[in-house]
């Protein structure tokens, strides 16, 4: 018998993560930049539209389940109506249990003739999400891939 089928099994090391990190002088555009980011992911957003608008709310505990929800959102629009997006604003507020965010998006339907298709992004995670405000505004994601 030789040394694999001894085994009942073993791990191995799987890369199916983008991370990475948003901008903005404030935390709304920073929000914004986030979205922006994921589109970026999974098209070229400079070849969106801006056909269709769509307007998003979203309530949370924290600043972190709130990008987590709202980066949600979209991935909802994306694998239901195939939409894209490229432009986004925002605005949160502070409530008296967690936060609230009103956001509007503009894009379009994917359309595989106009819009290069570069990852499918499975979910928004919260491992390393991190939301900070002190020293200029950043919000820090990783999609599942």
């Amino acid at each position: 018998m030789n040394d694999s089928q001894s085994k009942k099994f073993e791990f191995f090391e799987v890369t199916a993560d983008v991370g990475y990190k948003a901008y903005g002088n404030t935390l709304e555009e920073a929000f914004e930049n986030a979205a922006l980011a994921m589109f970026e992911v999974i098209t070229d957003t400079s070849k969106i539209e801006h056909e269709i608008e769509r307007k998003i709310e979203v309530e949370s505990e924290d600043e972190c389940a709130l990008l987590y929800d709202w980066l949600s959102e979209f991935l909802v629009m994306l694998d239901v109506d195939f939409l894209i997006f490229s432009k986004f604003k925002v605005k949160i507020e502070k409530k008296e249990e967690g936060f609230s965010l009103k956001g509007t998006a503009w894009g379009e339907e994917f359309n595989p003739e106009i819009h290069e298709s570069r990852a499918e992004v499975k979910a928004v995670t919260y491992h390393m999400m991190d939301v900070k405000q002190d020293d200029g505004n950043m919000v820090q994601v990783i999609l599942d891939i």
